[in-house]
């Protein structure tokens, strides 16, 4: 899906200037390389980036908007493993395939990289595999605490996931969520319904405020800290 999307992009200039801007802003040089390596591109809101079992030909960094890496299973139920926000980078793959497929929640940005290209930068600089390698320990580490995440209550999920996206946001005292309830619930193994009760109960119980359906004030983090413990 995003070959089809590069080559009509074909017009799409590689963002050269505007991370050069960025280096002099104080940005990590070898980021800047990174990032150099590849082609800025469009996604529309619930475009697909790249399918369950397509080749993981590319990495991707998100400049603007919100992904989600989900999996269909067997029983139809939809399984999202993960929330990509600006910064991040995804499409990490142990194998040749992508395990999981990739959408844009919101309108997008992303700097698309072949894969092959930053392996082979990698071998001939050692920032550059050492960052890589910190990279992909970081996506791993949240791998492994979604995972701790889906044994716990509903109350400690819920929890457990406004700190995790408290944690990620600029401030981080307040929210702007650009997923749906539904995106949550199937983040969080949970139903929509439970999301939607659990958040009213944090709420009652001071630890949260729901200006609106979107955005989430965090008014008592020990509280929710101590949820997710």
């Amino acid at each position: 899906m995003h070959t089809q999307t590069i080559s009509r992009a074909g017009s799409v200039k590689q963002p050269a200037t505007k991370y050069q801007q960025a280096s002099q802003m104080g940005k990590d040089a070898h980021v800047d390389t990174i990032e150099l390596m590849g082609a800025l591109v469009p996604f529309a809101r619930n475009s697909e980036i790249y399918g369950e079992n397509e080749p993981a030909d590319y990495l991707y960094k998100v400049v603007s908007g919100t992904v989600r890496t989900y999996k269909v299973l067997v029983d139809g139920r939809r399984q999202i493993g993960g929330f990509h926000l600006p910064g991040d980078l995804f499409g990490f793959e142990t194998g040749d395939e992508h395990t999981f497929s990739a959408e844009a929640i919101t309108d997008c940005k992303i700097i698309v990289i072949r894969r092959s290209t930053v392996v082979a930068l990698a071998a001939r600089d050692n920032d550059i595999a050492r960052q890589m390698w910190a990279l992909t320990a970081r996506e791993l580490q949240r791998v492994q605490d979604h995972i701790m995440v889906l044994i716990k209550s509903a109350q400690e999920r819920v929890a457990g996931f406004l700190l995790e996206m408290a944690g990620r946001a600029v401030g981080g005292g307040a929210i702007e969520l650009s997923m749906s309830r539904q995106d949550i619930a199937d983040y969080l193994g949970l139903t929509i319904e439970t999301v939607s009760r659990t958040l009213t109960q944090l709420e009652k119980a001071a630890a949260i405020e729901l200006p609106t359906s979107r955005r989430i004030v965090l008014r008592n983090r020990s509280a929710l800290t101590r949820l997710n413990a």
